[in-house]
C-alpha cells in the first residue's frame, strides 16, 4: 500500500474489558502486517507478537488488472505460522461502478481466506472529482464483498478520504469497517504511538507505520477484534469455497521438527536465539523465509544465510519439493538437473529462467539452489515513476507503496543518494 505521512490528530485510546456474560473479542489490540508482492512469496512478520496478515490478491488500475502471484503462498504462510490471514484488493475504480463490477467479478471467486474473513478495498488513488460517485463505487464493492460471505472493509488514509469520499455514508451502512493509515513521524517502532491516531469515527484497524521494522513493513493494530472474523480459536474455519492455500498452510503448520526435510521453505522462530554454531541470530534474519538445503541429524542448512539452525527453531511454511501456487513455481535443483530440463518441464526456455533468476552462467546451477518461474497473465507487472526535483528514494518508496531496498534492487542503483530529476524508476 502507499505510505504517506499524515496530519497529526490526537486521541485518547482506551481498550475496554468486556464482561464475562458478553462477547469477548480476543483480537482487540492485536498487531499484524499487510503484504503485497514486495513482501515476497511467503511474506514477512515483524515480531513474535504479530497475530494477522492481510495479503493483496491483486487489483484494478482504472480497468487494467494486475494479479499478485504471491497471494496464495502468503496466505498459506500466515496460516502455517498460526496467524489469521485476510485479503485486500487494490481498488482504483474512481467513481465507476462498471470498473468496480469487473474487479469484484474477477477477484471474489479467487479469495483464498475463509468465509467471513476480511476482504478490504484499497482506495487510495484514482478518485474522480465526484465524491458521491466515488462513495457509490466503494459501497457497491463492499456490498458485493458482504454478499459473497466476507467482512468488507475500506482502506485509505484520512486526508485522501476526507477529500474524495463521504466516509460517513460508509459508516452508516457498514459500522466499524474503516482501515485507516496514519503515521505521524513514522519512526521505526514495534508498537503504535496513539498521539498520531487518525481522529475519525469507526476506525477498526489502524495502520500506524510503514516502518514497523528497519527497512520497511506495514504495522497495523486491530482496535475492535475485526481480524477474528473467519477464525475460531486462531484457526481458519472451514470455508464453503475451495481454498487450497488454507489447506497448504494447515499441512505446513502440522510439520514437526523431525519431519523438516530438504526443499521445504521455513522461517526461523522469533524465540530462537542462536545458530547451531552458538552465534546469536540477528532479528532481521527471523523476518525472512528460507529454503532448507540440507538436513543433518537435528539441524538444517538454510539458503541465502548459509547457516545451520536447530530443526526445532524453524517453522515450515510449505511441505517442500517442486510447487506451483498461483502462477509462481519453484524447484529445488537436484543432482543431474539442467536449466534447460527444468525449463522444459515448465513449458518455457532456459533463457527466461536465467533472466528471472539472475543467472549470469546458466550452466552453473547447484544442488539445493532454488529456481523460480513466474509466467502468464498473473506475473509481476512493472510500473515506472519519473523522478521529480526534490525527490529522494525514501519519499518515492513511500509514495509508491514499496521500499527503498526494492527500488535499489529493481533499478540497479549503486548509490541510493544519487538520483536525478527526470530519471525513470521501475517498481
Amino acid at each position: 500500500m502507499k505510505k504517506l505521512v499524515k496530519k497529526i490528530a490526537v486521541v485518547t485510546a482506551t481498550f475496554f474489558v468486556v464482561a464475562a456474560s458478553g462477547p469477548v473479542f480476543a483480537a482487540v489490540g492485536d498487531q499484524g502486517v499487510d503484504w503485497s508482492k514486495y513482501n515476497g512469496d511467503y511474506g514477512n512478520f515483524g515480531y513474535d507478537h504479530d497475530k494477522f496478515a492481510i495479503a493483496q490478491i491483486g487489483g484494478t488500475y482504472g480497468g487494467s488488472f494486475v494479479d499478485q502471484a504471491t497471494y496464495s503462498t502468503q496466505v498459506a504462510s500466515a496460516i502455517a505460522q498460526g496467524k489469521r490471514a485476510h485479503t485486500y484488493i487494490w481498488y482504483q475504480v474512481g467513481g465507476s461502478q462498471t470498473i468496480a463490477k469487473a474487479a469484484l467479478d474477477r477477484y471474489l471467486p479467487k479469495i483464498q481466506t475463509p468465509k467471513n474473513s476480511i476482504v478490504a478495498l484499497d482506495y487510495e488513488s484514482g478518485a474522480s472529482g465526484d465524491k458521491q460517485a466515488n462513495t457509490d463505487a466503494i459501497l457497491y464493492g463492499m456490498r458485493r464483498v458482504k454478499a459473497a460471505g466476507y467482512t468488507p472493509m475500506y482502506y485509505s488514509y484520512k486526508p485522501y478520504t476526507i477529500d474524495h469520499v463521504d466516509y460517513q455514508r460508509i459508516n452508516k451502512e457498514f459500522p466499524n469497517s474503516l482501515w485507516i493509515a496514519a503515521y505521524g513521524l513514522n519512526l521505526v517502532g514495534s508498537v503504535p504511538n496513539y498521539a498520531y491516531f487518525p481522529s475519525m469515527d469507526d476506525v477498526a484497524i489502524w495502520q500506524f507505520s510503514s516502518n514497523y521494522v528497519a527497512g520497511g513493513l506495514d504495522g497495523n493494530v486491530d482496535l475492535t477484534g475485526i481480524t477474528d472474523k473467519g477464525y475460531e480459536n486462531g484457526n481458519a474455519t472451514k470455508p464453503d469455497t475451495d481454498t487450497p492455500a488454507i489447506d497448504d498452510g494447515k499441512d505446513a503448520k502440522e510439520v514437526t521438527p523431525s519431519e523438516i526435510q530438504e526443499g521445504m521453505t521455513v522461517t526461523i522462530k522469533f524465540s530462537a536465539t542462536n545458530y547451531s554454531t552458538g552465534q546469536a541470530i540477528p532479528k532481521w534474519v527471523k523476518e525472512n523465509s528460507y529454503k532448507v538445503l540440507q538436513k543433518s541429524a537435528n539441524r538444517v542448512l538454510l539458503d541465502n544465510i548459509m547457516s545451520w539452525v536447530a530443526a526445532s527453531d524453524v517453522q515450515a511454511l510449505d511441505t517442500g519439493g517442486s510447487s506451483s501456487t498461483g502462477n509462481t513455481q519453484t524447484h529445488i535443483v537436484q543432482s543431474g538437473d539442467t536449466l534447460s530440463g527444468i525449463a522444459s518441464n515448465w513449458g518455457t526456455n532456459w533463457q527466461e529462467l536465467a533472466r528471472q533468476n539472475s543467472l549470469s552462467n546458466p550452466n552453473m546451477i547447484y544442488t539445493g539452489q532454488v529456481i523460480r518461474f513466474t509466467g502468464g497473465q498473473y506475473g509481476t507487472t512493472s510500473q515506472s515513476y519519473t523522478v521529480r526535483s526534490g525527490d529522494n528514494l525514501s519519499s518515492i518508496a513511500s509514495r509508491l507503496g514499496t521500499t527503498v531496498q526494492s527500488l535499489v534492487s529493481m533499478n540497479g542503483i549503486s548509490n541510493p543518494n544519487l538520483i536525478y530529476a527526470g530519471q525513470t524508476l521501475n517498481y
